[in-house]
């Protein structure tokens, strides 16, 4: 991998993919990464060079085979971005943000691992922390891949709030899903960082949109952000510096980037004790 200076430490110059490259953080991230040099490869519904629905299976096997093709078979880093939230259905929810992830991190691995040193980073969020009641066998449902199982557990809860119950559960488990893989033969063994950066309220549409519905949007508006709202570029920011070999010790890590909200609603609930 080719190197070159950016911003004031050293960064690879090479081909990162990104799914969700066409707004918000996606877009923000493509943007200071061309600007670097790179040549980045998006995955989106639109206006991207892969097209592709990954609220499907057919979609998610298309991008991978896609983005496989484009980058000749080795792919430098790949930020895993696409997602949806509330007020969008939970199903739809659950199978791009865990799914939507999870099968794009799989089936571009061989690709990472060809190239030399290649970095991962996950968008994940702090609803994995500040989300009340997220019923355990949800996540555990997703990570099971069991859908009929994902499925009655949302139907339980019912509308609306399935919704966001499906954010903070899909977004706990493909979190602890890079965690658990991140420090296997499979992923650092064969020399890929693999990391999670949990952005809170940051202004992109996807939270515009929660802020427009009637049922979610006192929910979101009144979280308390002890700094105020981030921008894309704060959390594209933090993104593209875990793309480079200054945080190459960062292996398995989540970073939370999101304005001080979890540390303000759970203060001392982590670092926790540790009993054998």
């Amino acid at each position: 991998m080719m190197m070159r200076k950016t911003g004031d430490h050293e960064g690879p110059m090479g081909t990162i993919a990104i799914s969700g490259s066409a707004s918000g953080i996606g877009a923000a991230t493509r943007a200071m990464l061309e600007a670097d040099g790179h040549t980045v490869i998006g995955i989106d519904l639109r206006d991207a060079e892969v097209i592709a629905d990954l609220c499907t299976d057919e979609g998610r096997r298309s991008a991978v085979a896609d983005v496989a093709q484009r980058c000749g078979g080795a792919l430098d880093g790949f930020v895993s971005g696409a997602g949806l939230g509330p007020p969008a259905p939970a199903a739809s929810i659950t199978e791009v943000n865990y799914f939507g992830s999870q099968n794009l991190l799989e089936g571009l691995r061989p690709a990472l691992a060809a190239a030399s040193g290649a970095s991962v980073v996950q968008i994940g969020s702090n609803s994995t922390t500040i989300t009340p009641n997220v019923p355990d066998a949800l996540v555990e449902a997703i990570l099971d891949e069991d859908r009929r199982a994902i499925t009655a557990v949302l139907d339980d809860i019912g509308e609306p709030f399935d919704s966001a119950i499906a954010y903070g559960a899909s977004k706990i488990a493909i979190t602890r899903w890079c965690r658990r893989q991140a420090v296997t033969d499979e992923w650092v063994g064969q020399d890929i960082r693999l990391n999670v950066i949990a952005p809170g309220a940051v202004q992109t549409p996807l939270l515009e949109r929660g802020d427009d519905d009637p049922v979610y949007g006192p929910l979101t508006t009144q979280l308390p952000v002890p700094t105020g709202r981030g921008t894309p570029d704060d959390i594209a920011t933090w993104i593209t510096f875990m793309l480079t070999p200054a945080a190459r010790f960062a292996c398995g890590s989540v970073v939370f980037v999101d304005g001080g909200s979890d540390a303000l609603i759970r203060t001392d609930d982590w670092p926790s004790t540790f009993s054998t």
